[in-house]
């Protein structure tokens, strides 16, 4: 099958790597992609977030999927627009991506569907935050309603700030605070049978020890050894069927990949929130894992026949990704500066591009790079992933140094 990739960020370029790995994908075509994407798929030019233009291009390629990555372009309804032209999407229509689109609608189905989450209250004025605030108490939640890019919610225990989150927002939602290490868990869905992946966990401030502000993500893990042995199974049970029959219930089945942010609480796990695509860093970890064809289990979840699918098949061992970050990042990042030691197998492109004149690598957004490995235990793949990181040059450059260090040494435990 040809497919048409959509995004250009580390998640796509990892998605590109499983892509061209599978057998079936005679083509891939990636847009706009980037400069690691350019070695496994021939580039082109798109408006990623207009409908129109994707379908057409996808026309034109004569791709029979087209696999979206980044949360914008399913909120537009690129998918929709896809799959009107009679070719098979990878991603949720634009109703169903209202799940990571509105944490309010998002709230408002778990409510629905009976899933564990937070007590929380829309609010969309001063005086009403204020209130959620003082109820719910320090630290305080409070999520932009609406797409941030990963960096909309703010965990605080300076009720000034957390106000000033909200004015800056408009309309939020305010949560109280859930207390326990955070699992991502990624599951394939056709909107009917759903195929849970491997947990991971990623780490969101931009500093060693959780400082500093969130970013789009420092680098992850997989699997989690202090994971419960039922976890997934009782999320599947629990959380994502429950969603799933909601949204179908609705009128606006979700097909694609649901994302689960959880909390391991010591009443169990909650939802912290959904996303209707993969997860980045997370996806770097979780598909370096996956055994099988990764092509023909997307296409599987777009055509309406997963439950034909056969059972996944994991790598033994783990994996662990460490982001490069640009000077100044989370802040307006630091770019134009060449990049040396990216060429090496494991380095995942994120925010590169090349110089025209003579095509020397650049950075060209917040988080540049990822050094990713795998090895047979956590701390073998913990090492090789920092391994590729020393490797990498990039002037004013920073990542975090703990990624995977607590799971390595036994210290994430769960409350209760």
């Amino acid at each position: 099958m040809r497919v048409l990739l959509l995004g250009g960020g580390g998640r796509e370029h990892a998605l590109a790597l499983g892509l061209a790995a599978d057998p079936a994908v005679e083509g891939l075509i990636a847009a706009p992609g980037n400069p690691g994407i350019a070695e496994v798929a021939e580039l082109r030019s798109v408006d990623a977030a207009d409908p129109a233009a994707v379908a057409a291009l996808a026309v034109e390629t004569g791709v029979d999927l087209v696999v979206i990555g980044p949360e914008a372009p399913l909120v537009a309804g690129v998918a929709d627009a896809v799959r009107a032209k009679g070719i098979a999407a990878f991603g949720p229509s634009a109703e169903a991506a209202r799940l990571e689109g509105s944490k309010a609608f998002a709230k408002d189905v778990m409510t629905a569907a009976g899933v564990p989450t937070a007590r929380a209250y829309t609010c969309t004025d001063q005086e009403g935050t204020a209130r959620a605030l003082d109820e719910f108490g320090a630290p305080y939640v409070v999520k932009n309603d609406g797409l941030a890019a990963g960096k909309g919610v703010v965990v605080t225990d300076d009720r000034a700030a957390a106000l000033a989150h909200a004015a800056e927002c408009g309309r939020v939602v305010v949560e109280e605070y859930l207390a326990g290490p955070e699992v991502s868990l990624f599951v394939v869905t056709d909107g009917e049978a759903a195929l849970p992946l491997l947990p991971a966990q990623d780490f969101k401030r931009v500093g060693d020890g959780d400082a500093g502000p969130n970013t789009g993500g420092m680098g992850a893990y997989a699997p989690l050894p202090w994971a419960p042995p039922g976890l997934v199974d009782e999320v599947m049970a629990d959380v994502v069927h429950p969603t799933l029959a909601e949204m179908r219930r609705r009128g606006t089945p979700f097909s694609g990949l649901l994302y689960v942010g959880l909390a391991m609480t010591a009443a169990g796990p909650r939802v912290i929130e959904f996303n209707a695509r993969f997860g980045d860093p997370e996806t770097q970890v979780v598909l370096a894992l996956l055994e099988t064809p990764l092509g023909g289990l997307l296409h599987a979840a777009a055509a309406g026949t997963l439950a034909d699918h056969p059972p996944l098949r994991w790598r033994d061992g783990a994996a662990v990704t460490v982001v490069v970050a640009a000077g100044n990042y989370p802040g307006p990042p630091r770019t134009g500066d060449v990049i040396t030691g990216a060429d090496r197998p494991g380095v995942i492109h994120a925010g590169t591009a090349r110089r025209a004149a003579d095509g020397a690598l650049l950075s060209a957004g917040g988080r540049v790079l990822c050094g990713t490995a795998t090895g047979p235990t956590l701390a073998a793949a913990r090492d090789a992933a920092y391994e590729l990181v020393g490797g990498i040059g990039l002037a004013g450059s920073h990542h975090r140094t703990d990624i995977a260090a607590a799971a390595v040494d036994g210290r994430i435990t769960i409350p209760g």
